[in-house]
């Protein structure tokens, strides 16, 4: 008898260790709730020593203004240390279907991150809202999403750029002669859909209407993403409006496209002209006296930030709601000093190598 109940007992406790097993097992497969934003802490999950895969999503891979925003992902990924940075975007600022695929790849390839400069504040919400179902935190910078910071996304880093358009227009009025101040005064939007340029020409539309003496002439005309179509705009628009003192354009590429038109009419120096961001083209023509100043970002900041946040967050550092990269505005008289140099030709080749 003894014999037997020995047996049952171990029996038994090889049926426990079994079921135990099996519950353990049933558990792990269990899929883990998701979190707002995509909060879920990706790092204890994954190989030691496996890199945390981050993607750059510009909105374009041409304009220098994106090679410094990756340049300052590049910064940030080296500083962390063991992360694999994927930089990738459209070719023209104007492919949102490409952009949204891209996305949507991304999150089909369970990357740890995705920083995106979203092309279209509406075109992209579905995307990030899925990139966040999936626990993949999203950090938004550069250009503006309809959707919550904290539960559709991370965080949002970004220049003020409302406050940038009210610059552009603060030196607008300056130029135009201050509380004397009188003319026509001519804008030249950038592209519909775009929240970051949509806010500095309101905020340019707003202030410069407080100079009594300017007549604002806002004709709702959109350059599009190249410099190409933005000088094709900004030709058609200055052959119907003459006798112009001011003009003013909230992007590079439209702010390129202006200076074309106006140096092709001979109005390049005659007419203050003040823009947004910065290439190399743009300062020439600052120092030529053809820009009368430049309202200039921070890139790399931007995109170290943008990287640095996402990294942050997947180790459990929470994010405020809203970064502030800060702008500039940039003249003649003061683009010469070593802070504004830097704004204006910031350093990316050091990280990517060109």
């Amino acid at each position: 008898m003894k014999r037997r109940s020995s047996l049952a007992s171990l029996a038994l406790v090889g049926l426990c260790a079994v079921l135990g097993a099996a519950i353990s097992a049933g558990c792990e497969k269990e899929p883990a709730p998701a979190n707002p934003a995509g909060a879920a802490a990706k790092p204890t999950d994954e190989p030691a020593g496996k890199p945390l895969r981050v993607a750059l999503v510009p909105k374009g891979t041409t304009h220098e203004f994106w090679k410094s925003i990756h340049a300052g992902g590049v910064k940030a990924a080296k500083e962390a240390g063991n992360v694999e940075l994927t930089f990738r975007g459209p070719e023209r600022e104007d492919d949102r279907e490409q952009q949204v695929s891209l996305v949507q790849n991304l999150v089909s390839s369970k990357y740890d991150a995705i920083v995106l400069a979203p092309l279209d504040d509406k075109a992209l919400v579905g995307p990030v809202k899925d990139a966040t179902a999936a626990g993949i935190p999203v950090v938004i910078i550069d250009s503006g999403l309809q959707a919550e910071a904290g539960k559709d996304f991370v965080t949002f880093v970004a220049t003020d750029n409302y406050k940038g358009g009210q610059l552009a227009a603060q030196r607008m009025i300056k130029s135009l002669g201050g509380d004397a101040a009188k003319g026509r005064v001519l804008m030249l939007r950038y592209q519909e859909g775009s929240a970051s340029t949509a806010q500095r020409e309101q905020g340019f539309a707003d202030e410069i209407v407080k100079a009594k003496g300017i007549t604002f002439i806002d004709p709702k005309r959109y350059a599009g993403a190249t410099r190409a179509t933005a000088q094709e705009a900004a030709e058609n628009l200055l052959a119907s409006n003459t006798d112009l003192q001011g003009v003013y354009c909230p992007n590079e590429s439209s702010t390129f496209g202006m200076l074309l038109a106006l140096r092709s009419r001979t109005l390049a120096g005659k007419i203050t002209f003040v823009g947004f961001d910065s290439s190399e083209g743009l300062v020439q023509a600052m120092s030529a006296g053809e820009i009368d100043g430049l309202v200039v970002q921070n890139p790399m900041r931007m995109g170290y930030l943008g990287v640095k946040t996402a990294l942050d967050h997947l180790r459990g550092t929470k994010a405020e709601k809203s970064i502030d990269t800060g702008c500039a505005l940039v003249t003649k008289d003061n683009m010469s000093t070593p802070e504004m140099k830097e704004l204006l030709a910031p350093d990316f080749k050091k990280y990517l190598g060109e």
